[in-house]
């Protein structure tokens, strides 16, 4: 069942999985995926808390005592999802031990209403890491333009940071550019450079789901033969640039002071067009030193029926250029997709946040009456 995954992982490519619940925590089954499915890390963001929370009733006790304390309804939803994140941190220390402090962690992001705002996004950061309180713990920040000072800021602190929200070229060589100068302040500061870790959380499926739509619109034959291509071509020339910044000159006197490389992690790498194979996002997507983030689902479909055939990403880089450039002679706009993806993204996430806020207040109110009775 595994041989795929373990070949991914000899491959360079870490497999964290894009999920987390308390039941997943208390019933022993992200420890089990940690020692069958060779899972080294987790990510989790507002939809996941969200989904979590309201069809799970292993928060009841918690919630309780919250409840009982009269805690605000966003106190209390910080209480409930970092203890989460603590949780899973807990399990994967082992990982994180083995791995040089590289795997073993869980992300928890930001709230996704101040994605626009750089000073309260610092303050989030700072304030989720002090909450957390685990060395293996990873900070989300979006990619926004307000995203990219906060980032700079929070690395120059010593908080490790997952970029998240990633879906273009230029934001993408953004966020590495905000991540080196946020280690050069570190290293001016005398932070020990080797304990501050970053990922970039370059999103996949999405692309193809807004691009796909616009190919169908035109409806020429050119055009839909383009179908399913702008996904995989966009992550492909991110690594790409990846290989670029982090094979530089400024890079190299980072490297001599024992800093890390801020990974690219593939994430919405859950295929949503069945007429594409279901581990499309995983086996394509194949290079050194990368994470690819999994809903269960699509980790389930690779341990079962994917095929592993090596780095599949580094000889292609001409041919995904090609792909992006016959989009934009087709008539799909680059720029627009990306800068809709955005917006969208982090409206998902603040309607998420809001839900979960609206069903938390709700579950207080609950556990409140119940105990007055």
């Amino acid at each position: 069942m595994t041989d795929a995954l373990k070949r991914l992982s000899d491959e360079g490519v870490a497999i964290w999985l894009d999920d987390l619940s308390r039941k997943r925590i208390t019933s022993g089954n992200l420890a089990e995926l940690i020692d069958q499915q060779h899972v080294v890390g987790v990510t989790t963001n507002p939809s996941i808390f969200q989904k979590a929370i309201s069809q799970g009733d292993g928060y009841d006790s918690q919630v309780a005592d919250l409840a009982a304390r009269e805690v605000t309804v966003e106190e209390a939803l910080r209480m409930i999802t970092t203890a989460d994140v603590r949780d899973a941190a807990d399990i994967l220390r082992p990982v994180f031990d083995a791995t040089g402090h590289q795997d073993g962690r869980v992300s928890i992001e930001v709230d996704p209403r101040l994605a626009h705002r750089t000073r309260p996004t610092i303050a989030e950061a700072k304030q989720l890491a002090w909450l957390v309180d685990r060395p293996n713990t990873l900070i989300k920040i979006p990619a926004t333009k307000a995203g990219l000072p906060a980032i700079t800021e929070v690395i120059s602190r010593g908080i490790s940071v997952n970029v998240t929200l990633i879906f273009s070229l230029e934001r993408y060589r953004g966020v590495m550019d905000a991540y080196l100068a946020g280690l050069e302040k570190a290293k001016a500061a005398g932070l020990d450079l080797s304990q501050i870790h970053s990922v970039a959380s370059f999103f996949v499926s999405r692309v193809d789901t807004e691009v796909d739509k616009r190919l169908e619109k035109i409806g020429t034959d050119e055009a839909k033969a383009l179908k399913g291509k702008a996904a995989l071509a966009n992550a492909r020339l991110a690594y790409q640039a990846y290989e670029e910044v982090f094979g530089g000159e400024r890079w190299a006197v980072l490297d001599r002071a024992g800093a890390n490389k801020q990974r690219p992690l593939w994430a919405s790498t859950g295929v949503k067009d069945p007429a594409y194979p279901d581990t499309l996002y995983v086996t394509e997507l194949v290079a050194p030193n990368t994470v690819n983030t999994m809903p269960e689902a699509t980790l389930e479909a690779t341990a079962d029926h994917g095929v592993i055939t090596g780095d599949t990403i580094r000889s292609r880089y001409a041919e995904a250029q090609a792909e992006l450039d016959a989009l934009e002679a087709v008539g799909v706009s680059y720029d627009d997709v990306v800068q809709v993806l955005e917006d969208e993204g982090v409206s998902k996430f603040e309607q998420a946040w809001n839900e979960l806020l609206d069903s938390t207040k709700a579950e207080l109110e609950r556990l409140a009456q119940s105990a007055e009775a």
